[in-house]
């Protein structure tokens, strides 16, 4: 009795899966297509799955392999996007659109950055993936995308590095602060970040009486940033040898906390 029980159970949960139909490549393929215009991406991934599952060895699995990876990337479905690219360029290395499928990748990563107040992994993926495609593929439409979000991933990291260095000046960790400050100027020299980290180490340096490193750093910031506040406010503290009791406590100007603001 107990057999037939569960054998009735089974049939019953069977008879409620849809039941496999072949259609033609082309069918599923538009099915799939609509499916993506109407913004229902999650269906149109299943939909372009389909298509590789049923039809493995046409020409359409292959483009459907890549536009599965697009759908779920349109719904920001990230991880099932990168996946799916990555099978893509393991399978079709060669494929026209191999480019794409790498620039993807890395607006999989680079649309997942975060505040610079959070872990900066996805940043970091981004930045490698954005110079592979700039690397392997120099000459096509997408490289000069991915250069500027290069120049973007990376000012954002050197933010990350002031967010840090900041906080160890607020604590009277002087050294700590350098480090941060010090890792801005020497890697991140093209970012928007160098005049206040320059400062900053002018600030820290005067504050630790090290007065001819800060002079150096001061030096540095008006040769290379003659017109930034930044400059005015390193050169009134070198100038007069003495941290004011505001900076020794690490209280920050508007544009510091606009810089915070903004990043």
């Amino acid at each position: 009795m107990a057999a037939l029980v569960v054998a009735a159970a089974l049939a019953g949960c069977a008879s409620t899966e849809e039941p496999y139909v072949e259609r033609p490549v082309h069918e599923i393929y538009n099915a799939a297509v609509d499916l993506m215009d109407s913004g229902a991406h999650q269906e149109a991934a299943k939909q372009f799955d389909e298509v590789e599952r049923q039809h493995p060895y046409s020409v359409w699995a292959t483009k459907a392999q890549l536009m599965a990876a697009y759908a779920h990337y349109q719904a920001n479905q990230y991880d099932d996007a990168i996946i799916a690219v990555d099978r893509f360029i393991q399978l079709h290395p060669g494929n026209r659109d191999i480019a794409y499928a790498y620039y993807l990748k890395a607006l999989c990563f680079y649309e997942q950055i975060s505040d610079v107040s959070r872990d900066q992994l996805n940043t970091e993926q981004a930045l490698n993936t954005l110079r592979e495609v700039v690397r392997r593929f120099p000459d096509s439409r997408y490289a000069r995308d991915a250069q500027l979000k290069i120049d973007l991933a990376r000012d954002h990291l050197a933010g990350k590095e002031m967010d840090i260095g900041r906080y160890y000046l607020r604590r009277n960790e002087l050294l700590a602060a350098i480090n941060r400050f010090r890792r801005v100027v020497d890697n991140y020299q093209t970012t928007s970040h160098v005049p206040e980290a320059l400062h900053r180490l002018t600030e820290a340096y005067a504050s630790l009486g090290l007065m001819e490193e800060a002079r150096k750093a001061a030096s540095v910031l008006g040769h290379n940033y003659p017109g930034s506040q930044w400059y005015s406010d390193s050169y009134g503290l070198v100038a007069g040898g003495e941290v004011p009791q505001e900076r020794r406590k690490g209280d920050r100007s508007f544009v510091a906390r606009a810089w915070d603001w903004i990043f």
